[in-house]
């Protein structure tokens, strides 16, 4: 599925073509130019940013009548890719979702250190975070 030199390309018409064989969903949600609001859920209407003033869309100036318009392309896009679907995927195959459990399920558990995932840190963080 990826080009021949395994990289992505920098062009989002090919990035999308390979999102979409691949199965991913994403979602495109405007920003702010200084990446202080996103404008989703409560903010999804706003037109300038609350924190610094910025309008949310490129300054657009009309041929005819050289006024600037507001409602030009958005300033700043961030592309939101979600975690779910990816996740479905990785352990849609069943060696793969054993190996990715493999830390949890298929560790020995002796006073041996095999694995990072037997070191007095990753248990504090697995006691701390279950």
């Amino acid at each position: 599925m990826l080009p021949e030199d395994n990289t992505l390309s920098n062009r989002n018409y090919e990035v999308k073509k390979i999102l979409c064989l691949m199965g991913l969903e994403y979602k495109k949600i405007h920003a702010c130019s200084n990446d202080y609001v996103l404008y989703t859920n409560d903010f999804a209407t706003l037109k300038v940013c609350p924190t610094c003033g910025l309008s949310r869309f490129k300054k657009k100036i009309d041929a005819s009548s050289r006024e600037e318009e507001i409602e030009g392309p958005p300033a700043k896009v961030l592309w939101y890719l979600p975690i779910i679907s990816r996740f479905k995927i990785l352990f849609a195959i069943k060696e793969d979702a054993k190996n990715l459990t493999w830390h949890e399920n298929g560790r020995k558990v002796d006073k041996f250190l095999r694995h990072p995932a037997d070191s007095s840190q990753w248990k504090r963080i697995d006691e701390t975070f279950p």
